[in-house]
């Protein structure tokens, strides 16, 4: 099972809701985690996001699902 799908079911999604956090229509969303599509910067952007997670993630670059601080949090410390 793909990252993608791993992290929308252990938040207990659907593909639905999954359309209304991040706008990406639900049947582009299913080509995303099949892997036959591939997401754009903006699209990796929302699903982390809506994931709670990093684009590192999603990508594949890190195996740590743990988000990275925002820019807004770093600017209170």
């Amino acid at each position: 099972m793909g990252r993608l799908k791993a992290l929308r079911l252990a938040r207990g999604y659907t593909q639905v809701k999954m359309q209304m956090l991040t706008g990406i229509d639900q049947s582009d969303y299913s080509k995303l985690e099949r892997g036959t599509r591939f997401f754009t910067l903006e699209q990796c952007r929302r699903l982390a996001l809506a994931l709670g997670t990093s684009m590192d993630y999603l990508a594949g670059l890190t195996d740590c699902p743990d988000p990275y601080p925002r820019a807004d949090d770093a600017e209170k410390n």
